[in-house]
């Protein structure tokens, strides 16, 4: 919220004569300017730094990154200014300091001027006379278009400005000025007049310094007598002259225009007013207000207010409203009952006893200066509606009663409905500003709140979005400048009604910003007025931080406030009237939740006005108000229910609003309003009306409307694959959640059981749905089946859990139906969890022995999906189902009939869960792990047959199994390498492990390999530890051949297993089987690939397998000559490079000169050339190294 003022623009002096001081609060505090020692040995080794441009600029970013510190307390370096600025001033007088030294003393100045403001650093430069001279001839010598050292130009011209102000007449400088060579020499007021002209039309921010030294210089008795007149002409006709429709043209007025606004700021008013009529024509005939240069239109608003204070005595208001001693503890004493508040010391309102006014006419012009005032209030720019609300606010204050009033009237004309929001915006900024300064009297409030409490609200949609945010947040500038203001007994009238928009806006407001400015301005009111109902318990509930979060605003904090009377319905109204039907359907729906958490606060009211309210909404025309109102009517009906079942009390709704809830799908129906666009928001509102509608056990049974509720969520489900996917998984679940409620509650027999025939009809539909060929609507009726009722499922289980085993497995028709695999998996668990556990019960009617292998063979089979397709591993999703459902009926069992767990098929359970969690995607990875410590340690009791469970246990402390975490692969692999030590789990962890190490996410190659080569470094004399691991490799690789997910990760494995030494016991062994097996298996792999990266991998790993000895080294060297023919050349090239550094580091292979004569042809030969060239080549080393020649083989035809 803005609090402060911007901008430079000051407040008159006598306006805030008697405002409070601001309290500012501040985070991250400092208690001074604890950099000062580094800061002074910068500037001492300015001369030591300024010829090496990278100390230079070195030493510039160190000081800019010291004073940055103290952006937010500036006043710390005010002890330090005087030592700083001596320190650089000396080495810029010294008649020795070279160019390059002074230039970075000024850029140090400017970096502290930056930091500390101009203003306070001005009065710190020496204004001696004898400073005139020097600063004025050094700015003579300066290049303006040097863009390197602006910074010296901006702060000679900032000190030229303070040492202008002598008081002597500047003619007395002069001197003679008659030369020897009868030259005459410019005056020095000349001098420093042609130097602003100069800079006045210059593009960097010495532009900005000039305008300061022209206000300063100009008002100057001797010059405004001289030369003021001439200089404004020459001024107005420069502006007349350029266009803002060129950057030099907008340069040249941006000058101009800074330097007239400061001039009339500065300048006496009777010096300045006989030009005033002048330069406001000169500025109308401009037109500013249709440049689209931000700058310029705010420096003509600026000028214009400045114009028009000039017109104006300066005086201030006698007739102003003037609220007098301020005090907390009078406040709290008001707040309380107390007496004193009564007391006239407390508010000084305008009364007859006021002095006369002095009778003046106003000058004409006044008038068109207060219309352009207007007008940029209404500016498309926030800084020009800013700088146009203060300017409204300074001239109001110089005018009599009669005519400020006409201006509040006007600046009250810019919250018509027919204006944008930025003259919304710019009304509230001006009324702020008016109440600030006592302007806005109280007989105006009637009219002025009404029109913030619509501020507080304003919200208008814009396309896909909406506007009015920065009302909102001016609206409670206002409130807070009005709880400043006003006496709390000027306000008390509307206590009420703005304490409610306050916590409205604070704890429903969809922007952040616009949340915490209500909760500041409430704040401020409570503080300063002390009249707003349960103040104080508020703001411990909705502080700042508490209503950063909007679900917590909407869910909880509400909740609290309600529970005060005062704001209970307002809150409600808010709800109804704004927020269901606003643009954005998350508001809609939090509005929808929030008001079934107030309804126990007011259910009467709820019943007779709320509802009989919304049901006409909920069959209306626009879209976002029926979406918001179905869900509204679900929720509260749902917290009637409850209400009245809590109270044991009959039901709070009549039959006219029970025959509304059913005429809603009804009237939607007829009308179509479940088609196109609009149904992908109709279907779940409807859906979940019938969920609430449901569990709300509405009087519905058997009437015709049920059958119209179960078309409607078949229509869904059957309609998924044709709406958007952004919407497709809401209306999936809605569905579903409303498939379950409406089945508990309407299909169920007084004795629990289902109506045999319609049972019957209602399964087969949904088996049927299951062998669509649309995936969507396989996925929307495979949890349809999962979310049935045991009733209905009684006798049915056996044929649908054969249905859902067609959807989960892989068919070469629908291999890429994952997320249908996905949703049918979490059916059968679901199903499962529905039917309970019975050892000995029917196959159709419960999970028994006789069906249980067949439910963890359908899950198991899930652990085994990676297809991928081009949005990637979305096989992911129905490992993660697979492994969640494996979890829920494995606990269901262990809880109900442990016995019907059987040890294999714990084993694999367990087993697939580390082979998950020793891969290479984070989330999947946690998931696994997750679940796999879920089972280790569930006690209630333990699951059965977990192998290997105390070693487990060691690895995994159970302190640890709830704040471990998975995702982060540097804590998850240390923990897995482990289980490669234990025998049941060594095969699939190492699996998992390979896709990791060779994967492409560079933190998870990291530490999976190096946890990997760590737990191999640990087991090097362990023989048989090492033998049992490699042979667990071969059989890995031997298992997943060609299959690309596994082998290619697995070459780079190798590859850097190999590179690594982790098979150094097995060197010394001639033809040992190890090596030799793993040759064998990568000459399979690559077995008439294409695949550029396998093939380089393989590569690497033959380079790393000469190290073995024996015949391994001649039939790896044939396979890598067999690879320096490749068709492909990137193959060739690869192969070349790899061979050579493969000789350098196994040098043994052969005789030194052969090795240095090979190395020669490899580096030197041309591998991309043609393939009967590169062979000769290639025959020429096998030669040299007595390799046999690979034989072209003819194709056969």
């Amino acid at each position: 919220m803005v609090i402060n003022e911007k901008n430079g623009d000051e407040p008159e002096q006598e306006d805030n004569r008697r405002l409070e001081p601001d309290v500012i609060a501040r985070g991250n505090i400092l208690a001074s300017f604890t950099d000062s020692k580094e800061a002074r040995e910068l500037i001492n080794n300015l001369k030591l730094v300024h010829e090496d441009l990278i100390l230079q600029e070195t030493a510039i970013q160190k000081f800019t990154v010291i004073m940055n510190t103290y952006q937010e307390q500036p006043h710390l370096l005010d002890p330090h200014l005087e030592w700083m600025l001596t320190s650089l001033l000396d080495i810029i007088r010294d008649e020795a300091s070279p160019p390059s030294l002074v230039h970075l003393s000024f850029k140090f100045l400017y970096i502290i001027s930056k930091v500390r403001g101009y203003k306070t650093f001005l009065r710190l430069f020496p204004h001696e006379v004898v400073d005139v001279h020097p600063v004025l001839d050094m700015l003579m010598r300066q290049n303006p278009k040097d863009y390197e050292t602006w910074e010296t130009r901006y702060m000679l011209l900032l000190w030229l400005s303070v040492t202008c102000l002598i008081p002597f007449d500047l003619a007395r400088l002069d001197g003679n000025l008659s030369s020897l060579e009868g030259c005459t020499r410019v005056p020095i007021m000349d001098r420093i007049l042609t130097v602003a002209k100069s800079y006045l039309v210059v593009s960097d921010k010495a532009r900005d310094a000039t305008a300061v030294l022209v206000s300063k210089f100009i008002t100057r008795p001797d010059v405004k007598q001289k030369r003021m007149a001439d200089f404004l002409d020459w001024t107005l006709s420069t502006l007349s002259k350029s266009s803002f429709q060129s950057i030099e043209g907008t340069i040249v007025m941006d000058g101009m225009l800074q330097a007239l606004a400061q001039l009339f700021k500065h300048g006496k008013r009777e010096d300045c007013l006989p030009y005033a009529s002048t330069v406001l024509e000169c500025l109308d005939n401009r037109k500013l207000s249709e440049s689209n240069e931000t700058l310029l239109r705010k420096l003509g608003v600026k000028l214009v207010q400045r114009l028009g204070l000039t017109f104006l005595k300066p005086k201030v208001a006698k007739w102003r409203y003037q609220r007098g001693f301020r005090s907390l503890a009078a406040n709290l004493q008001f707040s309380a009952g107390g007496a004193v508040a009564q007391k006239t010391i407390n508010a000084t309102a305008v009364t007859e006893q006021e002095d006369v006014e002095e009778e003046y006419d106003i000058p004409g012009e006044v008038e068109h200066v207060v219309e352009q005032l207007l007008i940029g209030l209404k500016d498309k720019d926030t800084v020009v509606r800013w700088s146009a609300a203060k300017g409204i606010g300074r001239l109001t204050g110089r005018l009599p009663k009669e005519l400020a009033d006409d201006v509040v009237g006007s600046v009250l004309e810019c919250f018509s409905f027919q204006e944008t929001d930025n003259s919304w915006h710019g009304g509230c900024l001006a009324l702020a500003e008016l109440g600030r300064r006592g302007l806005l009297l109280p007989s105006r409030l009637s009219e002025v709140v009404p029109v913030i409490l619509k501020g507080l609200t304003y919200d208008e949609k814009r396309g896909a979005c909406s506007v009015g945010s920065n009302v909102r947040d001016a609206a409670c500038y206002v409130c807070w400048a009005f709880a400043r203001a006003y006496d709390p007994l000027e306000l008390r009238p509307f206590v009420n009604q703005i304490s409610s928009a306050l916590v409205i806006t604070a704890i429903f407001d969809r922007d952040i910003n616009c949340r915490r400015a209500a909760s500041a301005a409430f704040q401020e009111n409570v503080g300063r007025q002390g009249t707003f109902p349960h103040g104080i318990d508020i703001l411990t509930a909705a502080d700042y931080f508490a209503v950063g979060k909007i679900a917590n605003c909407f869910l909880n904090i509400s909740v609290y406030i309600a529970g005060f009377p005062e704001y209970t319905e307002p809150m409600i109204d808010h709800l109804v009237n704004m927020k269901i039907k606003h643009w954005d359907g998350v508001i809609r729906e939090l509005s929808a939740k929030a008001l079934h958490n107030l309804t126990p606060q007011a259910p009467e009211y709820m019943t007779c006005f709320v509802l009989p309210k919304l049901l006409p909404l909920a069959v209306g025309t626009d879209l976002h108000t029926r979406h918001g109102a179905i869900l509204a009517c679900a929720e509260i009906t749902h917290a009637l229910s409850k209400l009245a079942e809590e109270n044991k009390r009959s039901s709070f709704l009549n039959e006219k609003i029970l025959e509304g809830l059913k005429q809603i799908h009804v009237e939607l129906c007829h009308r179509q309003l479940y088609r196109g666009l609009g149904g992908e928001l109709m279907r779940p509102a409807v859906c979940t009306l019938i969920e609430k509608l449901s569990i709300s056990k509405m009087p519905f049974r058997g009437d015709p409307v049920i059958g119209d509720w179960q078309w409607l969520i078949n229509d869904s489900l059957r309609s998924l694959h044709l709406v958007s996917s952004s919407t497709r998984k809401q209306i999936k679940e809605s569905a579903v959640s409303a498939l379950a409620a409406l089945c508990n509650e309407y299909y169920c027999l007084k004795e629990g059981e289902a109506h045999p025939v319609q049972q019957d009809e209602l399964v087969k539909q949904y088996m049927s749905e299951l062998q669509s060929h649309e995936e969507m609507i396989r996925c929307g009726f495979s949890l349809a089946l999962g979310a049935l009722p045991r009733f209905l499922l009684k006798g049915k289980l056996q044929e649908i859990l054969e249905s859902l085993k067609k959807v989960t497995c892989i068919s070469s028709k629908d291999v890429i139906f994952a997320e249908s695999r996905r949703d049918g998996l979490k059916a059968i668990a679901k199903i499962c969890m529905t039917v309970g556990v019975k050892g000995e019960g029917s196959p159709t009617e419960f999970v028994c022995k006789n069906n249980v292998a067949q439910i963890y063979n359908m899950l198991l089979d899930g652990l085994n999906d990676y297809t991928t397709d081009s949005r990637g591993d979305v096989g992911a999703w129905v490992r993660e189902a697979a492994m969640t459902s494996l979890m829920e009926v494995t606990l269901l069992l262990t809880q109900n009939e442990p016995a019907l767990i059987d040890p294999n098929v714990c084993k694999k359970i367990m087993c697939c869960l580390a082979q998950q969690s020793a891969e290479k995607i984070d989330r999947y990875r946690a998931h696994a792990g997750s679940v796999f410590l879920t089972l280790l340690y569930f006690d209630s009791p333990p699951v059965p047959h977990i192998p290997h469970r105390d070693d487990l246990e060691r690895i995994f402390p159970r302190s640890e199994a709830v704040t471990f975490n998975w995702n982060a692969p540097a804590q998850a692999f240390p923990r897995i390498t482990p289980f490669l030590g234990l025998p049941t789990y060594q095969y699939h962890v190492l699996t998992g492990l390979t896709v990791s190490v060779g994967g492409l996410t560079e933190s998870t190659v990291r530490c999976s390999s190096q946890c990997l080569f760590d737990y191999l470094k640990g087991i090097q004399n362990n023989v048989n530890a090492l033998s049992s691991f490699c042979e667990t490799l071969l059989q890995v690789f031997e298992d997943n051949l060609l299959n690309d997910r596994v082998s290619v990760p697995l070459l780079k494995m190798l590859d850097q297993l190999l590179a690594n030494g982790c098979f150094d016991i097995f060197v010394a062994e001639e033809n040992h089987p190890f090596p030799m097996k793993l040759l064998a298996l990568c000459k399979e792999e690559i077995k008439r690939s294409k695949d550029i990266q396998k093939l380089r991998s393989s590569t690497a790993v033959f380079c790393g397998l000469i190290q073995f000895q024996g015949d391994m080294r001649k039939k790896v060297l044939f396979q890598l000559f067999l690879l320096l023919c490749h068709p492909f050349p990137i193959i060739r090239k690869t192969t070349a490079s790899q061979i050579y550094e493969m000789l350098i580091t196994y040098s043994d292979i052969a005789d030194p000169d052969i090795i240095e004569e090979v190395m020669r042809i490899l580096s030197d030969t041309n591998w991309d050339a043609e393939l009967p060239f590169v062979r000769e080549q290639r025959n020429y080393i096998c030669d040299l190294m007595k390799v046999p020649k690979p034989q072209l083989v003819a194709k056969s035809t």
